[in-house]
């Protein structure tokens, strides 16, 4: 009796396991703050895959009147999902979206370990008309922690002209000197640094300062091991010199992260410069 009990009990976890399974992923909601999201497919004229996104509206939002665009671009192991943390870095956007009414959107760009190669620039160009030909998109601003940040300065370098603003948390400037996670920036790169230099060169902010002709905003920490602020301070430091839409928050005892105070200041400086 106890053996068929056993059994039956087996049974029903299996099922429920499998009915769990069988039940479809949520695909679009409502956030605390008013906001809809929605999880969305494209398909990619790189090579034909199927890429996604999260797609973050106001409250209230008309799609007919004309509206700010921020591209929150994850961290090195993540994905679009992260735009949902509560983590500084991915709540201020959130929370910049909502308070001037700007369209939210966070690719995967390649995902977990993209750090803006061919595939995920082009993935990001064609999203990017994707959604102005949906809405009536006004400036353009591109956010990012980490990977995500080191990713806006490159593609800020490469595409000044669709970047009218810029808030890069703790990222690197140049890919020729940076050390970490390189295994996973070879495959997206499509190589070394010793096979492809010119490759890391191009997607390295630091040697295309004047490109940045935007407002850009910068945080970086003193003690950050993980990606180390020498290089994005030494880009700072020429931009700077050359347009006066510059903003940086160090903390020399800072780590690799950026609290939500920081990460909101960062915004809103941005978007009080642009035109």
């Amino acid at each position: 009796m106890s053996k068929n009990i056993t059994f039956t009990a087996m049974a029903l976890v299996c099922l429920c396991a499998w009915l769990c399974a069988q039940e479809p992923q949520q695909t679009s909601g409502r956030l605390e703050s008013g906001q809809t999201w929605a999880d969305k497919e494209f398909t990619a004229s790189f090579d034909g895959t199927a890429q996604r996104y999260i797609e973050i509206l106001p409250e209230g939002f008309d799609p007919a009147k004309r509206a700010d665009l921020i591209v929150i671009l994850h961290g090195h192991g993540s994905d679009r999902t992260q735009v949902f943390q509560q983590r500084g870095e991915c709540a201020a956007p959130r929370m910049i979206a909502q308070k001037y009414g700007a369209v939210l959107i966070s690719p995967d760009y390649r995902a977990k370990t993209s750090w803006m190669g061919p595939a995920a620039e082009a993935d990001m160009l064609q999203l990017l008309a994707l959604v102005k030909e949906q809405y009536n998109i006004g400036r353009t601003v591109f956010v990012g922690g980490s990977m995500g940040g080191s990713s806006v300065l490159t593609f800020t370098a490469l595409h000044p002209e669709l970047v009218d603003g810029g808030v890069a948390y703790n990222p690197t400037a140049n890919h020729l000197e940076y050390e970490n996670f390189q295994d996973a920036i070879a495959e997206s790169f499509g190589g070394t640094k010793q096979q492809i230099p010119l490759e890391y060169k191009n997607r390295s902010a630091e040697y295309f300062p004047e490109r940045f002709t935007m407002p850009i905003a910068v945080t970086a920490g003193g003690q950050d091991d993980a990606v180390p602020p020498q290089s994005v301070m030494r880009l700072l430091g020429i931009v700077e010199k050359l347009q006066p839409n510059t903003w940086m928050r160090f903390d020399p005892e800072g780590v690799h992260a950026t609290g939500l105070e920081d990460s909101l200041d960062a915004l809103e400086f941005v978007f009080s410069r642009m035109p």
